[in-house]
């Protein structure tokens, strides 16, 4: 008799807990939704800051280039030969897909270290990276493992669900388990090494606020570097096996 009120108490709770919150949070209300406005602030300058990076990299491109131009060229190459690492030689298709993600992970990182968001107050809470938020990493995580999938049934329809019973059945939960880790341990990943590099920045300089924090804001910028690269990577990786059916 007691089942019924005993699994609505074990549901009210479960539900507290997800509304746990760590600091505070400045909000919009979007038609029924509450939406994180500092995210998406941030996230907005980032894609500013791509966009408009893009559009004067391709105004006036020249036949031999530019500094500039010379710059994101290398940059697109670097892109290409990761996805062709990956992927394989079907890579073409994805490279927009794989640099638009190391681009956004890697222009967020570094905004969270080089601009000065602490100067721009919020009634709640307080301007910080994109990616020091889990709902963007997991977002971002969520996107590809999107990309995965559609990749697989792409390249091989219904039969792409061939590989969860591959070697054996028997592996069936294992393989299907893999892929609900495969977004997590991806945003994880992300989120908690940018949001440690940031506390760690934030505690020694109301420590030591001269010397010693400015040597950890270089290892931050090539930790955040770091992290971009493995995110990218571990994408094309993924889209690769799905393309290819082994693990």
């Amino acid at each position: 008799m007691n089942v019924l009120p005993c699994s609505v108490n074990t549901l009210k709770g479960l539900y507290d807990i997800s509304g746990v919150e760590v600091g505070q949070h400045f909000y919009w209300q979007i038609g029924g939704f509450q939406v994180h406005a500092q995210v998406l602030i941030t996230s907005w300058v980032v894609i500013a800051i791509l966009l408009g990076s893009a559009a004067i990299a391709v105004r006036n491109p020249q036949t031999i280039p530019t500094n500039g131009q010379n710059f994101f060229e290398y940059v697109l190459e670097f892109i290409r030969d990761l996805s062709k690492t990956q992927i394989g030689e079907e890579y073409g298709p994805w490279v927009p897909f794989i640099g638009t993600m190391f681009l956004f992970i890697f222009v967020s990182n570094w905004s969270g270290a080089l601009l000065p968001w602490k100067i721009i107050q919020l009634p709640h809470g307080e301007l910080a990276a994109p990616t020091n938020d889990i709902n963007t990493t997991v977002a971002l995580a969520l996107l590809t493992s999107v990309a995965y999938f559609y990749a697989g049934l792409t390249k091989k329809g219904l039969g792409y669900f061939g590989k969860y019973i591959q070697p054996t059945p028997i592996l069936l939960p294992i393989n299907i388990l893999e892929d609900f880790t495969k977004p997590l341990s991806l945003s994880f990943r992300l989120f908690g090494n940018i949001l440690a590099d940031e506390l760690v920045v934030v505690v020694l300089v109301s420590l030591v606020p001269l010397v010693v924090p400015i040597p950890v804001m270089f290892l931050g910028l090539f930790t955040s570097g770091i992290q971009a690269l493995i995110f990218a990577t571990l994408a094309a990786a993924y889209i690769g096996e799905s393309m290819e059916g082994h693990h």
